[in-house]
């Protein structure tokens, strides 16, 4: 099979979607280094591709596009391309994949269901079961179909200057802080802001800076302004105050990272500090962050219970019904789900304390924390 030329990989869901997509980019630019690799995805995510040095240009859509915005977004890349991956399995992706290039590989539903047709109109597919096998290699599945091989490095999103980014924020300096990411985007994921502020206590009281990142929306801002009320003077708010490439190199300086099941837990992963993920409704099988350095097509996390696999460090709500994949307990994605809710703050500040005895283990096989 020839070379391509111009290869455009279609990756449009939520930031930590297009993270986990990362891998195949590097996977592809690795085995073609002169082939101009695009990036199509929604505009709001192109944020998390900022510096990836792996990707030519990347091409934002709108998440809700005018007549007019759809038709420039054909034209920009109505056959374009030799080769085009697409990951996202809805209606809107499979069409700018028969545009963009003759030869198109692309993720399908599963059968029997909706869209089983679209396997008759593309060079190749892989179909993604959606709860076996981690995200991150569902995608690389697709490389199978090209004979590439398969990298599982996650790129996070890269600053140009490092020495402004220190300056900026000094007190990565003393890196004696943890970031704690508290906010979802929806309230199923969210742990209670009390368990939050005991596992903030605690860092203090072993004099670890916490630092709270979070995005510019008013209740996100709020939220947290309304943790730091609540704590004594030596906590830092980020929320707002910086970029994706910025978040990920504090990060990547700090001791350790604590967040929920949201694209900047994922984020975390990839820069290979500690991560404590703290997951309720969500299968980690798929969705977990992604261990740095796996190097195996074995998808890293059992469904369930509390799991150690190489920096991440898995808590998994209790309950029979865990993971139940279920928008909260009340079915909708503003309702609490109950077993975050009662997961204790005592099960962080546990494994807090480990951290800060030196007992912290990137291990590369898959262990169960015993809490």
């Amino acid at each position: 099979m020839e070379k391509p030329e111009k290869i455009l990989v279609i990756a449009m869901p939520y930031l930590g979607d297009v993270l986990l997509a990362t891998p195949l980019i590097h996977s592809l630019r690795l085995a073609y280094p002169e082939a101009q690799i695009d990036a199509l995805v929604f505009k709001n995510t192109r944020i998390i591709l900022e510096g990836n040095p792996d990707i030519s240009n990347v091409i934002p859509v709108q998440q809700r596009s005018t007549l007019r915005e759809k038709w420039q977004v054909i034209w920009k890349i109505f056959r374009r391309y030799n080769r085009v991956f697409t990951l996202p399995t809805n209606d809107r992706a499979f069409l700018y994949s028969l545009l963009a290039a003759p030869l198109r590989i692309n993720a399908v539903p599963p059968k029997p269901g909706t869209g089983w047709w679209k396997r008759f109109f593309v060079r190749s597919w892989v179909e993604f079961d959606g709860d076996k096998t981690h995200t991150v290699l569902q995608h690389l599945k697709l490389l199978e179909q090209v004979a590439v091989p398969a990298h599982y490095q996650l790129i996070p999103p890269q600053v140009e200057n490092l020495a402004e980014v220190a300056k900026k924020f000094a007190f990565m300096a003393k890196g004696n802080y943890a970031v704690l990411h508290c906010c979802p985007q929806w309230t199923y994921k969210q742990w209670t802001a009390e368990s939050w502020l005991r596992v903030a206590h605690h860092l203090l009281s072993l004099n670890i800076t916490p630092v709270f990142s979070g995005g510019n929306s008013a209740d996100e801002l709020a939220y947290i302004h309304d943790l730091m009320a609540r704590l004594p003077d030596g906590a830092i708010n980020l929320a707002g105050k910086t970029s994706l490439a910025e978040l990920s190199e504090i990060i990547k300086n700090g001791q350790f990272f604590i967040g929920v099941d949201t694209g900047a837990t994922h984020l975390a992963a990839a820069t290979g500090v500690p991560v404590v993920a703290l997951f309720g409704p969500t299968n980690p099988v798929v969705w977990a962050p992604f261990p740095a350095g796996w190097q195996s097509s074995a998808t890293p996390f059992a469904r369930q219970g509390s799991q150690h696999v190489g920096n991440i460090y898995l808590l998994q709500g209790r309950g029979d019904c865990v993971p139940c994949q279920l928008e909260g307990c009340d079915r909708h994605r503003n309702s609490r789900s109950r077993c975050l809710d009662e997961l204790s703050a005592e099960r962080v500040n546990s494994l807090i304390d480990q951290f800060r005895g030196g007992r912290v283990r990137i291990n590369v096989s898959p262990q169960e924390i015993q809490d």
